[in-house]
């Protein structure tokens, strides 16, 4: 496993002077750790492979994550492939931990490639790390033709080619532009220059709006009133009970209250309703005119 302070050199070269096993030894000692959990039999088969660990890493040194972060992330794959290994299968075990050491290689990459989150899914995984191969693959046929494609036609032979939508092509597109930068640099070398901040847009309400908002309220405010002073005393009291209490009455404790059926309350209620709908709607017209 690789050890913190090490230099990835370090780490090579001894790598390169662990022993090679062959599938005897291999399966005598991938036995010995999944039957007896034999963590001597764990660490000699470990170490026999931080070779391919450390030459899977390599590969990834392009997207500028340190080296020996990269074998380390190589290390904990290559250690998940040995707890999960069946040696009853009949496979190497190089074979079976190729796909383990890529994949913690992969995750870790894509974890640390951007704050934002580059992608999730099985899919988008596939085209973080092979848009640009396809991309120049794209080209090259296109250039051996005469023809020459415009950034959309590249992105929709892209989205095809890998099998993913054209939207997760243009997504990985802006996450692969550039690396993150703080919203607090300064938009030009001007020791006054605006931050990048300054340019985001505010998603609080406009004063505007607040205003627009106050008046409207206090407007439907007045409507309301007005909509209630034309009701008699027991409707307004109806009203008030079953719609404008924090905890509202029923029907039927109305009723009791006012001598009076549950339905004759529910008529009640209905007529009360009618009146302020007509009220209000009486008093939309009216500013709906003068407005005009």
């Amino acid at each position: 496993m690789a050890q913190v302070g090490y230099s990835d050199q370090t780490m090579s070269r001894q790598a390169m002077k662990a022993e090679l096993l062959d599938a005897e030894t291999e399966l005598r000692l991938a036995y010995a750790w999944r039957d007896q959990r034999d963590e001597k039999a764990l660490h000699r088969l470990i170490t026999a492979y931080m070779r391919l660990a450390i030459s899977m890493a390599s590969k990834f040194r392009r997207y500028g994550a340190p080296m020996n972060d990269l074998i380390q992330e190589a290390s904990l794959g290559l250690m998940k492939a040995a707890d999960k290994f069946d040696p009853d299968r009949g496979v190497r075990f190089s074979t079976y931990a190729v796909w383990w050491i890529k994949a913690s290689i992969q995750d870790y990459v894509m974890r640390n490639w951007s704050m934002v989150r580059t992608g999730s899914t099985s899919s988008q995984k596939a085209l973080f790390f092979n848009m640009r191969r396809v991309q120049a693959k794209l080209e090259r046929e296109a250039a051996q033709v005469g023809e020459t494609l415009d950034a959309h036609q590249l992105r929709q032979m892209v989205a095809t080619e890998v099998g993913v939508p054209l939207a997760d092509v243009e997504m990985m597109e802006g996450r692969l532009s550039g690396s993150d930068y703080s919203l607090n640099a300064t938009q030009s070398s001007e020791d006054e220059g605006r931050e990048w901040i300054d340019a985001l847009e505010d998603d609080g309400a406009q004063a505007s709006d607040l205003v627009e908002g106050a008046h409207d309220t206090a407007c439907l405010r007045n409507w309301l009133v007005k909509a209630m002073t034309d009701l008699n005393a027991r409707e307004r009291f109806i009203v008030t009970e079953r719609k404008l209490r924090d905890e509202t009455r029923t029907l039927e404790s109305l009723g009791e209250e006012l001598g009076l059926s549950k339905e004759r309350v529910r008529q009640l209620e209905a007529a009360a309703f009618a009146k302020m709908r007509r009220s209000l709607e009486t008093q939309s017209r009216e500013v709906q005119h003068f407005l005009l």
